[in-house]
């Protein structure tokens, strides 16, 4: 089976986020209520499940587990098979878990849900990016997120093989339509941005037509996302942007993923899709027990 460089830093990141396990705990009491009602006919007992790819795809989640099993049975035992972003087969079994029953059986619907959840984004992404394979374009996720999961979203964008945009509106200024109307005009922000950020901060300009890319340019974007032009479009204008500014950064958006192939030889940098967050199917998984 394929299996992509992992990403250790951006599990790293995940797992050291402090607001974490309080999420997991959250969504773990959201479930519990005021308690598991069948643990009384477990009886203390210890149990060991195993968890089984029922579709084939891409796993995402694994991570997860340790810190929301185990504050269900901090002697919970977990081995995980398969690393996040490895692809799998149906039938395949991709974690053993091992601990308390009543454990077991409190955590399995939130695990479960959460995992197929990111492994159905990150399947989604693995196939979007096969499509730009060998282009040197990079597929990059966006700010189309669930609240409340963003960070796990995205991180399972990158177990897919994607590359994240901004995590939020302190990444990066990036002026659209509206800003321009309400700042008076794309130099006039431009100017107020660079006055009031560090000077490190980079602007994007988003642009609809070829004169507001090229008007970006020459303003000194550090990037600019054209939106929704053609695969004939983009080869004429792109290499007038990097004439104009080299070193720009050109983002495609706002196209539909079954037409990605079509725009491998655009000459872009990127190109942003919500599609595998908001489109994305869950992938199908289940725990079994012994």
């Amino acid at each position: 089976m394929h299996q992509p460089p992992q990403q250790p830093a951006a599990a790293a990141a995940l797992l050291g986020h402090p607001g974490l396990r309080p999420r997991l705990r959250a969504w773990l009491e959201e479930d519990l209520g005021r308690g598991d009602r069948t643990a009384a006919a477990l009886s203390g007992r210890r149990g060991r499940a195993h968890w089984l790819a029922k579709q084939d795809g891409v796993f995402c989640g694994g991570v997860l587990l340790a810190p929301l099993f185990q504050q269900l049975d901090p002697t919970l035992a977990i081995h995980c098979l398969v690393a996040d972003g490895m692809a799998v087969r149906s039938g395949e079994r991709l974690v053993i878990l091992e601990g308390s029953a009543t454990a077991l059986l409190a955590g399995e619907r939130t695990s479960l849900n959460l995992a197929m959840r990111l492994s159905g984004i990150a399947t989604t992404t693995r196939a979007l990016v096969a499509e730009l394979e060998g282009s040197g374009i990079a597929l990059a996720d966006t700010r189309k997120t669930t609240p409340g999961l963003r960070d796990l979203e995205k991180y399972a964008v990158r177990c897919g093989g994607g590359i994240n945009h901004r995590m939020g509106l302190d990444d990066a200024a990036m002026l659209k339509e509206n800003h321009l109307a309400w700042a008076g005009g794309l130099e006039q922000a431009m100017v107020a941005i660079r006055a009031n950020g560090p000077w490190t901060s980079a602007v994007v300009v988003e642009a609809e037509t070829a004169a507001e890319a090229l008007a970006a340019a020459r303003a000194g974007a550090d990037g600019v996302l054209l939106d929704e032009f053609s695969v004939e479009a983009l080869q004429t204008l792109v290499p007038r942007l990097r004439a104009l500014r080299p070193g720009i950064r050109v983002e495609l958006s706002g196209i539909q993923p079954d037409r990605l192939r079509a725009y491998a030889a655009s000459g872009v940098d990127l190109i942003s899709t919500s599609a595998p967050i908001t489109r994305g199917p869950w992938l199908d998984l289940s725990m079994r027990f012994t």
